[in-house]
């Protein structure tokens, strides 16, 4: 079988189970199989595939058809500028959530130097992203999953950041290591009850750890709010990513730590998507 007969099974069999990115998920998917770029997809569809390589490629379209990311299947997602390696230890990395690494940039256009903590760090993408952009600034990322922070040590090697990152393992409660000039963090926010809601890609294959808010879905932001009043500088910043019904829960409980509501921040379908504020 050649390159273009085999994507247009693997489009097929994607359509059926209404997956609406069906062509380009078959396209990824032969990339991976056979080990080349999409390019080379395109100007060799007459190419014969080899049978282990049309084995793989089939496999990957099986478990694409059953829901599973294609981030997931490939081992990687691009954020902000850059690649990261991700697996079903850490969530995606999402679009939206770049607002957060625009933000701190913004925020820091005139700085030269900044120690940043990312709470819950997962695969980096967050705090990576920060540093590959300010190179005289210094990250600490702390997360209670030990396989989330092995993904964001491989993130860190690729990317040529190990020397300005330090990871821990820890619940931010038991946390107590340095004094920070800006603090972020995309911690769990989502109800409990509102996880099986959640569409089917996202509730059967990534972590719940890193989703699961509690019954409100403000119980991991509280834990966040309280441990950053103890760690951040005075006049340091706190952007947290919160959920889009959250803005006036959380803003509460940041005045009542003591911090002054600096901006809300809206995602680029106008649902609110993070709050930043600084320690008064």
């Amino acid at each position: 079988m050649n390159i273009q007969s085999a994507l247009k099974k693997g489009q097929l069999i994607l359509r059926s189970k209404n997956i609406k990115t069906a062509e380009l998920d078959s396209q990824i998917l032969m990339s991976k199989a056979i080990n080349k770029e999409k390019l080379f997809l395109i100007l060799n569809y007459d190419e014969k595939i080899s049978k282990k390589s049309l084995n793989d490629f089939n496999t990957l379209i099986d478990k694409r058809a059953n829901g599973e990311p294609i981030a997931y299947l490939t081992n990687k997602k691009y954020f902000w500028n850059y690649e990261f390696i991700v697996n079903k230890d850490v969530l995606i990395p999402r679009p939206d959530t770049e607002v957060l690494v625009e933000k701190v940039l913004e925020l820091a256009k005139n700085k030269n130097r900044l120690n940043v903590l990312d709470i819950g760090i997962g695969s980096g993408c967050i705090l990576l992203s920060i540093l590959m952009e300010k190179k005289n600034f210094y990250g600490t990322g702390v997360d209670i999953s030990s396989k989330s922070l092995n993904i964001c040590k491989i993130n860190s090697h690729k990317l040529g950041l190990i020397n300005r990152v330090k990871l821990f393992k820890s619940d931010i409660d038991n946390f107590n290591h340095g004094k920070y000039d800006l603090i972020i963090s995309n911690p769990p926010y989502i109800k409990k009850y509102d996880l099986k809601c959640l569409e089917k890609d996202i509730v059967d294959f990534e972590p719940k750890r890193a989703l699961d808010g509690g019954i409100s879905g403000l119980s991991e932001i509280r834990k966040v709010i309280d441990k950053s009043s103890e760690l951040i500088k005075k006049k340091g910043f706190l952007i947290l990513e919160i959920g889009f019904d959250q803005k006036r829960n959380v803003k509460k409980i940041l005045n009542d730590k003591g911090f002054y509501i600096k901006e809300i921040v809206k995602d680029l379908a106008s649902n609110v998507r993070c709050i930043i504020s600084v320690k008064i």
